[in-house]
């Protein structure tokens, strides 16, 4: 197979495993009827996404090995294309997520406008929460990256491996966990406010995403199996921290974050505040 089709069938497959994640945007992004009983915060629908990841990580175990060859054929069209964009995506991820996240929030403040707020946090905290099980996931594995050994062995796996030794955090991939929190976040979220855009904007995240995990396998930093259960990883904690955020709206989280304002103090500089009911 030569490298261009590798990378296309590589990035068609974590574009249909995240896509998986449509069928439920619209109960993820709509807020609770309270009129009604109260929603479950997993459904069956999300055993099918995580059972779509998982399944596409098995089945691509077996391949890490020639993949990453392939994708370090420097005479690759495909190759040169990445070499050229590999960088700009990992920029995109970090810290571009959390610049991002953050500065919606903070205009969101600033322009009392509370749902750029909501949108801006649910997305930075879905990176959060996404890159915490990574990190236990990439230090407790202790799965070498693709560069540290000559023949590029995919099964070189070492149980606590990982703690304070970056070239055994490959599994699963960093990168591709808060890409993907950060569009599944987002997408719902504005599958919840301008639903007219969610099939555009999903299209144009979850192939960001994708490139941000394809890059970082042409950077011989992670497997293709790193990359789809990061994505997996990511997608999963995007749905529900939109989902929870929106079924629980008194969190505590939420409760702190979406109700400080930040306002001039005639001085020339600002203040920072924070409303809510009282008891």
């Amino acid at each position: 197979m030569r490298p261009t089709h590798l990378a296309r069938r590589i990035g068609r497959s974590l574009l249909l495993a995240s896509a998986l994640n449509g069928v439920t945007l619209s109960a993820q992004g709509t807020p609770p009827d309270t009129t009604k009983k109260r929603q479950p915060l997993f459904t069956i629908n999300d055993a099918a996404i995580a059972a779509g990841f998982v399944g596409l990580g098995f089945a691509l175990y077996p391949v890490d090995k020639s993949m990453a060859q392939r994708l370090q054929n420097q005479n690759s069209l495909a190759n040169k294309t990445l070499d050229q964009w590999a960088n700009g995506f990992d920029y995109l991820t970090l810290p571009g997520v959390f610049v991002l996240g953050a500065g919606s929030y903070a205009w969101g403040r600033l322009a009392k406008h509370p749902d750029m707020a909501d949108f801006g946090w649910h997305t930075t905290e879905a990176a959060i929460v996404g890159s915490l099980i990574t990190e236990v996931l990439k230090i407790s594995i202790g799965r070498s990256r693709p560069f540290v050994t000559a023949d590029t062995n995919p099964r070189d796996f070492k149980f606590g491996g990982g703690f304070n030794n970056d070239a055994r955090q490959s599994f699963p991939s960093g990168h591709a966990t808060i890409a993907f929190a950060a569009a599944a976040a987002a997408t719902s979220e504005i599958n919840r406010l301008w639903p007219r855009y969610t099939w555009y904007a999903g299209t144009v995240l979850y192939g960001s995403a994708t490139m941000v995990g394809l890059a970082r396998m042409y950077q011989n930093q992670h497997w293709a199996s790193d990359v789809v259960l990061g994505a997996g990883i990511g997608t999963f904690a995007g749905l529900k921290v939109v989902r929870y955020s929106h079924l629980h709206a008194d969190n505590y989280l939420d409760r702190i974050l979406l109700r400080t304002y930040v306002a001039p103090d005639g001085k020339g500089g600002a203040r920072i505040g924070w409303s809510g009911p009282l008891p």
